[in-house]
């Protein structure tokens, strides 16, 4: 036989739990007071950072697909001399090939049919592919000897992203809201967009916090409805009527941690008072109609267009205005195994004005240099061309062993280059720099000693950097 429950007047309900807005209150001062010390037993660390920070924040511009280095920054004119030749064996030295042109009869060398032009003081050397970049040359340190572990998109993006390539691991957002916490309490402290609907596919554990509680995990902004799903009250339901029901839930969940003390329920909490106030503060922060015309001029039309990636572009600066702490865009498309040179033109239109306009943007405001910002994709592409080619017609595989990437502002010395690859594009013959290294010295421009931020999960201590990495003190300023 089904009974009834016991109904409960909800005043001896409240008073029994102690909670309601009192309750509320003692969480936040728990939590806060959590987030001012370290963990005694060093297992993580929170707070305060190990040394004077750089940087304040981190916009991390990530191409998803693999850019080709040769087409973009790593200009190799003396391949001219060689183009439609095979790539000698003495410059492959029997490194890996993908399933896609593992089975070639030939692996002809295909030349970039970009120009390169020096750009600024510093001459940096930038594809006319990138016209707005080169404007931004002398804030820009151009690493060309960046390598990875991974020759396929979904370990080599999970790679980058958390630091190893099988899936589980916190991502570098999380890392870094977890060593130190939230800058704003109104907006999460890890921020991503998505743009361009074709190209690989990205999962949500790109940013998700691993074993990490997971308060620390990245918010997903949409591009169309409500930024955040179910950020909109039901019609008829009044924000007093919900503050009364969250009172009620943190009751219910803070009896249920006087039980059973999983931090998860914490969490909960957290993340529910947190939908709370971003039903206030998003739709500011997605209100345009005070940014004046110029901004729409300096990152282009498409800015005015959600989804975009020069929207997002625009949105990455007013999240750092708000102190986010990581905000990550991942642009998809660059995946350009056949004819690359249509394909990358049109990425690049999509990538290079906003991308400039954000550093223009940021320094007017007199806020890069204390905000990091980095772009570059998984790893870089082939010398020889995958499939048919022709003098203005070829494509690139993956290619891991070298690739590119730019960094600028929060304490990068802008106006330098780093590192150096062969003749051909194919092996790193000055200064190589891995994932770990990279993600190393992102942590240090944040304040953290990457060896000390660690989180104790099935009896071992982990890090973003895994076992190795190194600071690449040559990029600080």
């Amino acid at each position: 036989m089904i009974t009834s429950p016991v109904k409960t007047p909800r005043r001896h309900f409240l008073g029994r739990c102690t909670t309601g807005l009192a309750s509320l209150a003692l969480w936040e001062l728990g939590m806060k007071a959590q987030q001012d010390v370290g963990r005694a037993d060093g297992s993580g660390w929170l707070g305060n950072p190990h040394h004077t920070p750089k940087a304040k924040r981190v916009i991390f511009l990530f191409q998803s697909g693999g850019p080709s280095q040769l087409d973009l920054f790593d200009h190799k004119p003396l391949l001219e001399n060689h183009a439609g030749e095979d790539l000698p064996p003495s410059v492959r030295k029997g490194q890996r090939l993908t399933g896609m042109t593992a089975g070639q009869d030939r692996f002809p060398v295909a030349p970039s049919i970009f120009a390169f032009n020096r750009h600024g003081r510093s001459g940096q050397s930038i594809s006319e592919a990138m016209p707005h970049l080169g404007k931004v040359a002398d804030d820009l340190c151009i690493v060309r000897s960046m390598h990875t572990d991974a020759i396929n998109h979904d370990p080599a993006i999970t790679f980058f992203q958390t630091g190893f390539q099988l899936a589980g691991r916190p991502s570098m957002g999380s890392w870094l809201s977890y060593g130190l916490g939230s800058a704003n309490e109104n907006l999460p402290n890890f921020v991503v967009m998505v743009s361009h609907r074709s190209g690989q596919p990205l999962y949500n554990r790109l940013w998700g916090s691993g074993f990490l509680p997971s308060v620390h995990q990245g918010v997903k902004f949409r591009s169309t409805g409500d930024p955040v799903l179910y950020l909109s009250d039901p019609a008829g339901m009044p924000p007093e009527a919900r503050r009364r029901i969250l009172e009620d839930l943190v009751a219910l969940n803070m009896e249920s941690y006087s039980k059973f003390g999983d931090e998860e329920i914490l969490t909960r909490i957290s993340q529910f008072e947190m939908a709370f106030r971003m039903q206030r503060s998003i739709p500011d922060l997605t209100d345009l109609s005070g940014e004046p015309s110029q901004t729409f001029d300096l990152y282009g039309q498409e800015a005015r267009v959600p989804g975009s990636f020069a929207y997002n572009c625009l949105m990455a600066r007013r999240l750092a205005e708000r102190d986010v702490r990581f905000i990550q865009l991942f642009h998809r498309g660059w995946d350009h195994h056949s004819d690359l040179p249509g394909n990358l033109q049109s990425r690049c239109r999509q990538t290079d004005q906003p991308s400039a306009a954000l550093l223009i943007d940021l320094k007017r405001r007199g806020m890069l240099d204390d905000t990091l910002v980095v772009w570059g994709g998984e790893f870089g592409r082939t010398t020889y061309s995958q499939g048919e080619i022709s003098a203005r017609h070829y494509g690139r595989d993956h290619h891991p062993r070298c690739f590119s990437i730019w960094l600028a502002g929060g304490g990068i010395k802008g106006g330098t280059s780093y590192g150096a690859t062969d003749d051909f594009s194919y092996n790193i013959t000055q200064d190589p720099v891995s994932v770990h290294d990279l993600h190393a010295t992102l942590l240090h421009l944040m304040g953290i000693n990457h060896q000390d931020l660690t989180f104790r999960f099935q009896g071992r201590r982990y890090r973003l950097t895994d076992v190795s990495g190194q600071v690449i003190r040559p990029w600080l300023a």
